[in-house]
């Protein structure tokens, strides 16, 4: 897979999901620029002469004290400064607070062909939407043949060969109140280095194919409430068809783990026959999922106190 770019221009163009309520006020030539870093910079020591380890590459994220300090020198202290800063291939700069900057900055910028904007979001607000809009745009992705479905808040993936059952446990769980995030297939998003989250494609989300029955829109059938578009997946159940020569785990102590994106999560393996309620078998796993999060083991527990008997015995 191509490695995603993300230049200066899709800030503002619509063309990605990042939204900063960016207003460009000088710069235009510059905008083809590549943003290869996603961390900004709070130019202060610059301003003030320090240019050692100056972060040019990034954003320059000007807030409120660093207009203030602006403010408080003379035009032609101010020209210098911005001289040497401009000396700089700087990447771009943002004013937060809808302050802007003065006109002897707008026209050195224009000089410079550096690109900068004015934000309504204080500083802080910027930051926090500008690394999470930069996270998940350059997130690790894969899609994956599956079922995502929202179980008592449990984000359960339903792994399992073609025609195993998968959709139709998923729709059963829809009926019993849980939510779809998506079926058949599953675009995955490593999050944080930690966390996996799942959606749909946009064309199919909201849509399942049954066997027998076609396509189907969820959201139109069971309403609103039935869908959510993106999930963090926290369990595996991997479905497969029963087999008499296979031992099944039978108490749970041994805790399995799939890896994806190098991110492992807990995995259950449900076998599939006739006359085993699956979807009962989902809730029961996810709850007990919930259980274990919050320190109860039951298997473990269990374990212990047989032995304890045992010891005594």
């Amino acid at each position: 897979m191509d490695k995603k770019k993300l230049y200066i221009r899709n800030l503002t163009d619509g063309t990605t999901d990042i939204n900063l309520q960016l207003e460009l006020l000088a710069g235009e030539k510059g905008l083809d620029k590549e943003i290869c870093v996603g961390d900004v910079n709070r130019p202060g020591l610059s301003l003030a002469g320090f240019f050692d380890f100056f972060a040019f590459s990034r954003i320059q994220l000007f807030g409120l004290g660093e207009t203030a300090y602006m403010r408080n020198i003379s035009d032609k202290q101010m020209k210098e400064m911005l001289e040497t800063f401009f000396s700089y291939d700087i990447l771009c700069c943002v004013f937060t607070h809808d302050v802007k900057p003065n006109q002897i900055f707008i026209e050195l910028a224009n000089a410079k062909n550096i690109p900068t904007f004015v934000s309504r979001y204080s500083t802080t607000r910027f930051i926090s939407l500008w690394t999470h809009a930069v996270e998940q745009y350059f997130a690790q992705e894969m899609t994956i043949h599956g079922s995502l479905v929202d179980v008592f808040g449990v984000g359960v993936l339903l792994l399992g060969k073609s025609g195993v059952g998968k959709s139709e446990c998923a729709l059963e769980l829809i009926e019993k109140g849980h939510r779809l995030v998506a079926d058949d297939v599953v675009e995955i998003q490593k999050i944080d280095e930690l966390f996996l989250f799942g959606t749909a494609a946009e064309i199919i989300r909201h849509h399942m194919e049954i066997r027998g029955l076609g396509i189907i829109n969820v959201r139109e059938i069971y309403g609103i409430g039935s869908v959510r578009n993106r999930k963090r997946i926290d369990i595996i159940v991997m479905l497969e068809e029963w087999d008499e020569t296979k031992e099944y785990d039978r108490l749970g102590l041994d805790e399995l783990k799939y890896t994806i994106l190098d991110i492992d999560l807990s995995y259950i393996t449900v076998p599939v026959r006739p006359g085993r309620n699956i979807p009962i078998l989902i809730e029961t796993a996810a709850l007990n999922h919930r259980l274990k999060k919050m320190g109860t083991n039951s298997a473990r527990e269990l374990d212990l106190k047989i032995k304890d008997i045992v010891s005594k015995e």
